[in-house]
This record gives C-alpha cells, sequence and structure tokens, in this order.
C-alpha cells in the first residue's frame, strides 16, 4: 500500500522560496527601468514663478525647464503633477510621481524621508520688509517680532533654530500659503516680517518694488530635486544629469531665461514702470494688443519695447531724432509706411512692422536668442549687429547666441574694434543694457498676467 506523504512541507517550502523571491526582486532598483519601460517620467511640483506655471498656454518655470530637460536626456516623456507644497512628499512617497523638483532645500528633516540629489541652486534665506521700514536691519531687531511664513518650509526649520538659540521670535506658520503671497502682504504692509530663499526674493522685488531685503538670516542653503528612499538608480541619473547640463551650458541657458539679472534692482525705475502701466497703458493697450496679434508677437513683450523707448510718451523725441511712441527713424518711418511718427497707432504698427522684418532677417538663429538680437538690431541697428557677429566669430564665440553678443558689442565703442568693422563706431553697452531692461518689465508683465489668472481660477 503506498505511503502517505504530506505535502504541506513542501508547500511551505516553496512559499517560503517564493516570498525570498519576491523580497528580492523588491530590494532591486527598478526605478530608472520602470520611467524607461513606461515611457514617461513624472514630476511633482507646486504653481510659482520660480517652478512652474502656465503663460499663454505654454509651460514655463526653472524647475519645469529643468525637468523637461532631463526626460529628454533619459529619453521619455515628461509628465507634470502640480500640487500643493504641503502635499508634493506625501504624493512622491506614495508613488504617484517620480521625483520633486520644486526648489525643495536639502534639510536634515527632510533627508529621513527622501532621498536628495546633488543641489542645483545655490540660496540664503533673506528677510523681507517693507522699504519703509528702518528699524529692522539685523537680527537683534527682530525680537518680539512676529515672523510670517509658509510651514514646512526651510524657513521654519532655521527660525525654530534660532529661537532655540534665545531669540525672542514669535513664528506665524500658513498652511499652503505661497512665500510670494507672503511678500505681497508685506508690500501692502498687512504683516511686517516674512522670510525667503534669496532667489524668490530678488525676483519678488520686481514685482513689489516696496519691498526691501535688509539682511540675510543664515548661511547658504542648497535646493535640489527630492526621489523615494531606495530609488538609487534614478537618483544617479538625476546627478549625471544635472553634472552634464553644467558641462555643456544648458544649465546656463535655462538659469539666464529666468534669473537674468535679477541682481539689478532700480527702485526709481521699476516703481515708475507699475505707475505708468496703470496710468499711461491702458491708452495705448488695444492698439498694442492687435499689432502684437498682427505681426505673431507677445502683446506684453511690445508693451515692453513701447515702455523702454518712450515710457509710453507719444511726442518723446530723442536727440538723435527718432520720435513717438516707438521712437522711429524718418527713414524707417517711411519704409514701414508711417507718415506721423507722433500719431500712436502709426507708431505702434509701424514699429512693429519693423520688429517684424528684422526678426525674420535671422532665421539662422534659433530659439530665445533670436528674439534677443532682434532686440539689440532694434535699437542699434542691424549693421551693427552684423559687426559685432562677426567680431564674435574672430573670437572663437558663437554669432547665433545672445551671450556672445553681450560680450562683444561694448568692445564696438574701442577704435581698435570699430576701425576693423563695417558701420564704424557704435555705443555697444546701450543695445546689451536695452534688452535687459526690456526684459525685465517683460517678466513683471508677464508676472501680472499668471496671477490675475491665478486669482481667477
Amino acid at each position: 500500500m503506498p505511503r502517505n506523504v504530506s505535502i504541506k512541507p513542501f508547500l511551505l517550502y516553496f512559499s517560503v522560496v517564493a516570498l525570498l523571491i519576491i523580497l528580492a526582486y523588491r530590494s532591486i532598483d527598478h526605478s530608472l527601468d520602470k520611467i524607461e519601460k513606461r515611457g514617461y517620467v513624472t514630476l511633482i511640483t507646486t504653481n510659482g514663478p520660480t517652478t512652474y506655471y502656465l503663460y499663454r498656454e505654454e509651460e514655463m518655470g526653472f524647475e519645469y525647464d529643468l525637468a523637461r530637460a532631463f526626460a529628454d536626456y533619459l529619453g521619455v516623456e515628461l509628465k507634470v503633477l502640480v500640487a500643493e507644497w504641503d502635499e508634493m512628499i506625501l504624493l512622491l512617497r506614495r508613488g504617484k510621481g517620480d521625483f520633486v523638483g520644486a526648489g525643495l532645500t536639502t534639510t536634515d528633516e527632510s533627508k529621513r524621508i527622501i532621498e536628495f540629489s546633488e543641489p542645483h541652486f545655490t540660496v540664503h534665506h533673506n528677510i523681507i520688509i517693507h522699504k519703509n521700514d528702518r528699524e529692522i536691519t539685523d537680527l537683534k531687531d527682530l525680537d518680539g517680532e512676529v515672523i510670517h511664513i509658509r510651514r514646512r518650509s526651510s524657513c521654519e526649520e532655521s527660525l525654530k533654530g534660532l529661537v532655540e538659540q534665545g531669540y525672542n521670535l514669535e513664528i506665524k506658520l500658513h498652511d499652503n500659503v505661497p512665500t510670494e503671497e507672503l511678500i505681497s502682504l508685506i508690500a501692502s504692509r498687512k504683516i511686517r516680517v516674512t522670510v525667503a530663499d534669496s532667489n524668490i526674493a530678488l525676483l519678488s522685488r520686481r514685482y513689489h518694488p516696496d519691498i526691501r531685503i535688509p539682511f540675510t538670516l543664515d548661511k547658504k542653503k542648497y535646493l535640489g530635486w527630492a526621489v523615494r528612499k531606495g530609488n538609487e538608480k534614478l537618483l544617479s541619473a538625476i546627478n549625471r544629469f544635472l553634472d552634464e547640463i553644467e558641462e555643456n551650458g544648458l544649465y546656463a541657458k535655462i538659469y539666464e531665461k529666468y534669473y537674468s539679472d535679477i541682481e539689478i534692482f532700480d527702485y526709481v525705475d521699476i516703481k515708475k514702470f507699475h505707475q505708468r502701466i496703470q496710468t499711461r497703458l491702458p491708452r495705448f493697450q488695444a492698439i498694442i494688443e492687435k499689432a502684437a496679434e498682427k505681426y505673431d508677437f507677445d502683446w506684453r513683450l511690445i508693451t515692453a519695447i513701447v515702455y523702454q523707448e518712450s515710457h509710453f510718451r507719444p511726442r518723446a523725441r530723442s536727440y538723435t531724432g527718432v520720435r513717438g511712441l516707438m521712437q522711429l527713424t524718418l527713414k524707417t518711418a517711411r519704409d514701414m509706411g508711417v507718415k506721423n511718427r507722433l500719431d500712436p497707432k502709426q507708431s505702434i504698427y509701424g514699429g512693429v512692422k519693423y520688429l517684424k522684418h528684422i526678426y525674420s532677417r535671422y532665421d539662422d538663429i534659433q530659439g530665445r536668442d533670436r528674439m534677443l538680437i532682434t532686440l539689440a538690431s532694434y535699437n542699434v541697428g542691424p549693421g551693427h549687429i552684423s559687426d559685432a557677429r562677426q567680431l564674435a566669430r574672430e573670437k572663437g564665440l558663437d554669432p547665433n547666441k545672445w551671450s556672445s553678443l553681450t560680450e562683444v558689442l561694448p568692445l564696438l565703442s574701442y577704435k581698435k574694434y570699430y576701425n576693423k568693422t563695417k558701420c564704424g563706431y557704435c555705443r555697444g553697452s546701450e543695445p546689451v543694457e536695452y534688452v535687459k531692461r526690456i526684459l525685465i518689465y517683460y517678466d513683471i508683465l508677464k508676472m501680472q498676467a499668471i496671477s490675475i489668472e491665478a486669482k481667477g481660477a
């Protein structure tokens, strides 16, 4: 008679083996393999001028552009999950996205639950007050003050450290209130003190010129991207990517797009601009919008040009003889069909038409550089820009990059250089400054539009 053998030990054995195989599989890092297999990587971020936003239905933002470049580096598509500040880490840990790119500071507390990439940005924590508040000049002046900050920001950790050191500070925490909103409350004098990362603080001076940065709170901090614990392959890929774009210049290009000249702050000029877009612009805005639409430009860019040219004064006149809102020369006016340079509509349409004419000449230049070189050409003339591009070639620089022209244009005011050019002497530093100011005005107008859309939503 056959012997009755129990199969339970065998089932138990195979169950244990299967469990060990599953655990071993799970212990292997598949973070990068999964991304490559499914064909996309998901960025978790938050809305804001330094992270991610929509402008004219186009996705933008410093962190977004970096993430898009990272997706290209991996050869996959980028998906974006927009979340509240307090939700991002939770969503990451739950597997709703692959990494967080939102200007996160690498703090000891955060490192307990997530992994950080190598830093891609360095900031300081800046105290922000109203410009007319002259009583706060250093840390001791914050004694007894209420400091408003966003909950779970890195500033919270810094301020709590100061309290532990014996400073008498009251920390008022705001749930899911962007730092930019707190800064706007400073400008309107609804609160007295807040703290912000220096990149946000410096940009905010453009949008709220009535704020002031009296001092830096502590030593520099580092911003990075975050991934889940154990996702070492993805983290390594991110770090390799950051190294590569630092080497090939892509990082500098993206940085320049969003943080160009943030250290420059002319209070009087920026304050006047804010005032005049309220008092003078409405008279011409409809004309600007229609002309911009006709020639396929963003009307806010054209507005920035008009302001730089004439401060919205239709009878403006330069010592060189250019006149009107768009400061047209007599020859350019004739070429563009403008009969009266002092007529606002004719001046705007003629100027925008001329801008399009110049832009069309530079079809060999790609991306943002094409528009920046066009702006410089509008200011100083295509001939001098041709001279500058040739000089850039001679110096081994890329003549199709605005960064190259910012180096060589100022040289055209020196005999050593302009003697060898077709168009001769040029006050080359002027177009460089001209473009800088237009970009600042344009940035202010874009952020106002984004703010209005956000409030409407």
